[in-house]
């Protein structure tokens, strides 16, 4: 395949300098930014699968709707703009390689106009991208000195909250994507030499407790207001979003959406067990032990499993061996997690072989990219101390 240099915002990795110029190139795809539905991307689905995908799906686009809105008004409290925010995005979708996602965003954000181009502006998106290339490729290395850098730059709380949302939101509609393209059967098309996600280190998961602590403040609730009192209450009880939802509220209508989601993939669920391991190898890959530790205490007595995990791969294939069914499973999720751009109608089609219905393996892979997510949000707001 012919690879093309072309100036402005539509190569594939677009530049952190920016100026005010409005004379920008034209995206490959501009028609990519009107997409009638911007989670899917306007993905033709047969009506069953549209209508098993409804109760996750709605959320998602309400949740796009809000984080990237046609006009962003920023203030002292919120800096992230409009373009900060399409920016972050593209960012994350080129890490993932999913083409239908970097063609979109891309075509969202050629038209606006960055930054100007002062030394501190440059700066600024310097490292709000360099942050969203980390969080997205490589999350168990972002840590307190990374919240520290966007701090120095000026993002606050709030625009903590948003640009680590808009991340995680990213990872999980490129997987979401990625799942659907290989159900309908439509072949991969990744960039050669394109790295993949490696497995996070085994150190990290050499202690057998770990406890999390946020990163930033929680809401205070002595000054909150009446919707993020009502964002806590309902989604604080939901075991994914017990530590999170503190922080998570600041941006109440975000969190509200997300909680949604969280719901409904609980709910489609198909098996306990399963659902575990899915959650807790997507965890053990991105390094977020404070995810990886909470699936282990909730409910898992096979112990000899939770030490391969903490091990690594290597380990879990050989405890693995001779166990078709969940091989299979974890075959696919360290694809989807590692390389959504590379998951293919294969990796679909070895599910169904080994037994695994359509719909229980679409349920357990969106099960994995919503980990991902909150994975991300884990890490990127907090830590996990012994």
């Amino acid at each position: 395949m012919e690879q093309r240099r072309i100036e402005g915002k539509s190569h594939w990795y677009h530049e952190t300098q920016s100026s005010a110029s409005r004379a920008h190139a034209l995206p490959l795809v501009p028609e990519a930014a009107t997409v009638n539905d911007p989670f899917l991307l306007d993905l033709a689905l047969p009506e069953k699968q549209k209508a098993d995908l409804e109760g996750i799906v709605s959320p998602a686009r309400k949740l796009y709707a809000l984080l990237f809105p046609q006009r962003v008004n920023t203030s002292r409290l919120r800096t992230f703009s409009a373009y900060d925010r399409l920016s972050t995005a593209l960012t994350a979708a080129q890490v993932f390689g999913v083409q239908r996602l970097c063609n979109h965003y891309a075509a969202r954000l050629a038209p606006l106009s960055g930054p100007d181009s002062s030394r501190e502006s440059n700066y600024r998106l310097a490292q709000i991208t360099q942050h969203a290339r980390l969080l997205a490729a490589s999350p168990s290395v972002i840590d307190a000195r990374a919240r520290q850098q966007l701090e120095d730059v000026g993002l606050t709380f709030y625009d903590l909250v948003i640009i680590n949302q808009i991340i995680g939101f990213v990872a999980f509609q490129a997987r979401v994507v990625a799942i659907l393209q290989a159900s309908l059967g439509q072949p991969v098309r990744f960039i050669p030499g394109m790295e993949t996600q490696q497995e996070a280190d085994a150190a990290l998961f050499s202690h057998t407790a770990t406890q999390w602590q946020p990163g930033i403040d929680i809401v205070d609730l002595r000054t909150a207001n009446a919707p993020q009192m009502e964002s806590l209450a309902r989604w604080q009880p939901l075991p994914e979003l017990r530590l999170l939802a503190p922080l998570l509220a600041h941006e109440h209508l975000l969190l509200n959406e997300l909680g949604d989601i969280s719901e409904q993939v609980a709910k489609i669920s198909p098996n306990k067990q399963q659902s575990w391991l899915v959650a807790a190898y997507t965890a053990r890959i991105n390094g977020s032990t404070s995810c990886f530790t909470q699936r282990v205490q909730r409910g898992n007595d096979d112990q000899l499993l939770a030490q391969a995990l903490r091990a690594g791969s290597r380990e879990l294939n050989r405890v693995l061996a001779g166990k078709n069914k969940e091989s299979a499973l974890v075959q696919a999720v360290q694809t989807l997690t590692c390389a959504p751009d590379r998951f293919s109608p294969a990796q679909f089609l070895q599910l169904e072989e080994q037994g695994y219905s359509r719909q229980a393996a679409m349920s357990l892979l969106v099960a994995c990219a919503l980990n991902g997510w909150l994975n991300r949000l884990h890490i990127a707001l907090g830590q996990s101390v012994s």
